[in-house]
């Protein structure tokens, strides 16, 4: 009589268990309690921390509905522990309640795995390549909405949310971010953010980041940038600031900064087909970095706006569900928070490394596609989540054609900026730029 064939032993654990393996390696092991001793709590905080995140995870058009499959995740996660309250309006007190405070707990926890993991490792000759821009988020038009967010831009627009991102370019990961109102300008977010960055930082921004004061804050805090100008800026030639005056070296004073010293800086301009792209950095020794270099460099710097993407079309969160500003903010802080940590699963399920970042890098589509399905399974398959996500990388095909739609009605045409206007600095110009330049030798 034949054997029969033996079906392969299941060994693995439920995906409720290796998926709360995989988040909790990412959180912080103190100021996220699991047991509070007051009985009357049921949502306590790391059980806040995982439902807000799984929310951000779904796919649901609803917050009640988001709210249903992400507490029925969590007591799969937690069978031995207090099942959380069934109540969407208790869930949310208890999140605003204590937003501010674990948002924090959270972000610093993600930037130090972040930073030791990957950005010590993955340098740019000693910078640590980072972008920044902006973008906006809808929300649903009502009137505290309306009234807390306002309408801008088109005819018919909805209320929206100015988001502004630091992105760290060689994971596509963000570092950090501000949200405001939809008029609040995306300059204004990043000079709150200068603070955060990364010491010896790198920064690649699009000229909607220019300006006297942006940059030398910049230069102040002890980072570089690369940073695309247009006819909206005014650079002086033949100041005699420096000591050497070598082609592409150009200066930036406008006359309300005049009582402060020039900056002094490179412009590198980039030919791609048709198009010219003017670029300003502060880096002046071509040893140090090329203008090959720096036009590669800033082509990565695409890599926010493919993040933005992710948020809006692959996690289809490009109008968000809250009907009430609070609930909204909160909602953004929390998608920013679930994408950053879904990165991070698969990156380090992966095992990542410079090559795979730089060449290869994490899939927001296939990643989200493999933890839906975890939330969605009763029983568990053969293979590990690990398993799995290590497999959740950009496809390496070489397409014939464009891959955006040829023909898409509402894709933005903004007029490229210019070319930026380069002058030879007055006799007087060059008088006072010599007063600077004497006090910094005496000095």
């Amino acid at each position: 009589m034949k054997n029969k064939r033996k079906e392969p032993v299941n060994n693995n654990p439920a995906y409720s268990t290796q998926l709360l393996k995989a988040i909790r390696k990412f959180l912080p092991k103190r100021g996220l309690s699991l047991i509070e001793d007051d009985r009357r709590v049921r949502w306590t905080d790391r059980m806040l921390v995982i439902t807000a995140i799984l929310m951000a995870w779904t796919d649901s058009t609803m917050l009640k509905d988001a709210f249903a499959l992400a507490r029925d995740f969590v007591i799969r996660m937690y069978p031995t522990r207090r099942r959380p309250g069934r109540q969407f309006r208790g869930f949310l007190v208890a999140l605003d309640k204590n937003h501010n405070r674990l948002l924090k707990c959270i972000r610093t926890s993600l930037q130090s795995v972040l930073c030791q993991k990957w950005m010590q490792r993955i340098q740019h000759r000693g910078w640590v390549v980072m972008g920044v821009d902006g973008t906006r988020i809808s929300v649903p038009r009502t009137v505290a909405n309306e009234q807390g967010f306002g309408v801008f831009g088109k005819n018919k627009s909805l209320p929206q949310q100015q988001l502004t991102t630091v992105f760290h370019v060689d994971t596509q990961l963000p570092w950090t971010w501000r949200r405001s109102r939809g008029d609040i300008s995306e300059r204004t977010h990043f000079g709150e953010m200068i603070s955060e960055l990364p010491s010896h930082t790198l920064l690649l921004a699009d000229a909607g980041f220019t300006g006297y004061a942006m940059m030398r804050k910049l230069q102040n805090a002890g980072h570089d940038f690369i940073i695309r100008v247009g006819s909206n800026v005014n650079l002086l030639r033949k100041l005699g600031f420096t000591v050497r005056e070598y082609d592409g070296i150009v200066y930036l004073w406008p006359k309300k900064h005049r009582k402060s010293e020039p900056l002094v800086l490179r412009l590198v301009t980039v030919i791609d087909g048709s198009k010219r792209v003017d670029l300003l950095t502060s880096v002046l020794d071509d040893n140090l970095l090329s203008d090959a270099e720096i036009a590669k460099l800033y082509r990565r710097r695409w890599g926010v706006e493919v993040m933005y993407r992710s948020l809006k079309q692959t996690m289809e969160k490009d109008k968000l569900r809250s009907r009430v500003p609070r609930h909204g903010q909160m909602e953004l802080d929390w998608l920013m928070i679930g994408f950053w940590l879904l990165g991070l699963m698969t990156l380090d399920a992966s095992g990542a490394s410079r090559t795979v970042c730089r060449d290869r890098s994490w899939s927001p589509a296939r990643a989200l596609r493999i933890v839906r399905q975890c939330m969605s399974l009763s029983r568990q398959k053969t293979r590990k989540l690990s398993n799995v996500l290590a497999g959740a990388l950009q496809d390496t095909c070489k397409r014939s054609g464009p891959k955006r739609t040829r023909q898409y009605a509402e894709k933005k045409r903004e007029k490229p900026p210019g070319k930026p206007k380069i002058r030879i600095a007055e006799r007087s110009e060059v008088i006072a730029a010599q007063k600077f330049k004497s006090a910094k030798i005496a000095s």
